[in-house]
């Protein structure tokens, strides 16, 4: 136990005992735990293999490159579609923490497996999302919109294609890249 980390167990209101049974767990399988984005953060060789962290609904444990392993028993949930590489398995009491132990520790080996192997995760790149039509119309109307946008970083395009993306309606969506024209033509992301 890294006492860095304790503060995160000591000031959780919701889901304290889940948590102190996640990090028991965790631990037993010869981990290092750090604190990372203010969250338990356990690493094999300085590398992520899984992460507490806490919802409203639920808490959960999180394996950065979740995608990779077998989920036998089918507990494992991509956090959104846009999420490629990471999976959850999410606990709503102690009871199903405690029936899962086994399970969970399975699972821990299993991703510092995949991590010894050196496997990685094939990530979509930015070229691979399709541009929503409202936002591809103003890129080619707009010579100096195109060029600020390609100037923009690879995650930061993703970003504002995504966001433009979600609305079901072409009104909203047309209405998201009017709001945002003005900071893209600026060189800023979506959240600068």
């Amino acid at each position: 136990m890294n006492p860095k980390v304790d503060f995160f167990f000591e000031k959780a209101t919701k889901w304290q005992q889940e948590y102190n049974k996640l990090r028991t767990i965790i631990l037993d399988c010869g981990l290092t735990e750090e604190l990372k984005w203010g969250k338990p953060c356990y690493t094999f060789q300085s590398s992520k293999i899984v992460i507490i962290h806490g919802f409203k609904e639920y808490c959960a444990l999180l394996y950065p490159k979740g995608v990779l392993l077998n989920d036998e028993d089918n507990i494992l949930i991509q956090q959104t579609e846009n999420v490629q590489a990471a999976r959850q398995i999410r606990f709503t009491n102690i009871r199903e923490i405690q029936n899962l132990e086994s399970t969970l520790k399975a699972y821990t080996y299993e991703a510092i497996e995949v991590e010894k192997a050196g496997l990685k995760v094939e990530m979509k790149k930015t070229k691979d999302y399709k541009i929503p039509t409202e936002f591809k119309e103003k890129l080619d109307g707009i010579p100096e919109l195109k060029s600020a946008f390609k100037t923009l970083t690879p995650g930061r395009q993703r970003a504002y294609i995504l966001h433009f993306s979600q609305p079901k309606q072409s009104k909203t969506r047309a209405s998201r890249v009017e709001k945002y024209l003005p900071n893209i033509l600026k060189g800023k992301g979506l959240n600068d």
